[in-house]
């Protein structure tokens, strides 16, 4: 409750976010937000619009984030008449923030099919990055992950990918979007990379690439797709180089061995802008030997890449327990000494349960 009320007096009198709270929902009408260019020329021919109206529209939604047709100044008046009787902005408000000691910011949203999201936004100096879901709720079965634990319930609509950003009220201070909320970005590869084309047209947010980074388990059957469409960073969830080990507590592992992954990110160049780097979940006597150090110069010889060492953060009833911080920094110092580059992330919001592994949305009330 003293999250919340400090939530409305930091920004209940900024205007911006104020007309997002005033949005009706309008569930039997198509939302605008999250069609990518082409998608609204098609619709603009459909309603025997001009077809520069489409682009007038993309940069009332990308560029300005309007939240109704009325704002739409150099649309004439029976145009948006003519909209706003089969289509919304479909934009929503977040419903709940909880704030850390650390000043991470957790975020929970509705979705239009009733369940809820959460979206991490954490400030660092003159960084601010947003981990935003893609999935309520996920399928991938991570032994480790709070999320894992929810299932799947479903996975979002481009619209519902982007409001978390265009409806998050410090929208206009983000630097970096990961893709690395709740759900597996390429089990929902479709509305996904729509998702990224619109941040990163001209016509859209007009973003650099660089700016997201996407994270995945090895969906391998959408791993090529989402580097020969898009120029994102990549961040792979690996947590065990051993395939039997890796299996037992993510059973992905089973549908795509790792190994195969590695395969495919081989045929790539990661020397340039695109970057590419392996998350590792240091779970104490699991994965922390000089075996798997061993291994994980072995598959990973000869890619360009950075390994970010995650101390495990407590789920209830799991077995697994983070190393000490001497023991992290022994792994990490190995790794680098093997020619490996190799942090370890600061853990952020953990006492909000924001940090990784740890969103979940199973105890909100679900409309």
């Amino acid at each position: 409750m003293t999250n919340f009320l400090y939530f409305c007096r930091k920004f209940w009198f900024n205007s911006s976010f104020l007309e997002i709270m005033q949005i009706e929902t309008h569930p039997e009408k198509i939302a605008l937000y999250g069609k990518t260019l082409g998608e609204l020329t098609d619709i603009c021919q459909s309603e025997a619009l001009p077809k520069f109206v489409a682009r007038q529209l993309a940069n009332w939604l990308y560029k300005h984030h309007v939240t109704s047709f009325e704002m739409m100044t150099n649309l004439s008046q029976r145009t948006r008449e003519q909209l706003a009787e089969r289509y919304c902005i479909g934009l929503s408000a977040p419903e709940r923030v909880e704030i850390s000691t650390d000043g991470t910011k957790k975020y929970l949203f509705r979705t239009s099919q009733g369940a809820g999201i959460e979206s991490a936004y954490i400030p660092d100096r003159e960084r601010a990055t947003l981990c935003i879901s893609s999935q309520a709720g996920c399928r991938m079965g991570c032994r480790f992950c709070a999320t894992s634990r929810m299932g799947l319930l479903h996975s979002l609509s481009t619209c519902e990918i982007l409001n978390q950003i265009a409806s998050l009220p410090e929208r206009d201070k983000l630097t970096n979007i990961v893709l690395m909320g709740m759900g597996e970005p390429l089990d929902n590869i479709d509305n996904v990379e729509r998702a990224i084309e619109i941040m990163c047209s001209d016509w859209g947010y007009g973003w650099s690439p660089t700016r997201i980074t996407l994270s995945t388990a090895g969906v391998a059957r959408n791993l090529r797709r989402i580097l020969d469409q898009t120029a994102v960073h990549l961040a792979i969830s690996l947590h065990n180089p051993f395939h039997e080990e890796r299996a037992a507590f993510m059973p992905i592992e089973n549908a795509y061995p790792i190994a195969d992954c590695i395969a495919i990110l081989r045929e790539y160049d990661f020397t340039h802008q695109r970057r590419i780097s392996f998350e590792y979940i240091v779970m104490s006597g699991l994965n922390d030997s000089m075996r798997h150090i061993k291994e994980l110069c072995r598959l990973l010889n000869g890619i360009k890449c950075r390994i970010n060492l995650i101390r495990f953060h407590k789920i209830p009833d799991s077995p697994y327990f983070s190393p000490d911080n001497d023991a992290m920094i022994r792994f990490r110092d190995t790794l680098t000494a093997r020619g490996i580059m190799t942090t370890i992330r600061t853990s952020r919001g953990e006492d909000i349960k924001a940090a990784c592994g740890l969103l979940s949305t199973a105890d909100s009330k679900e409309k």
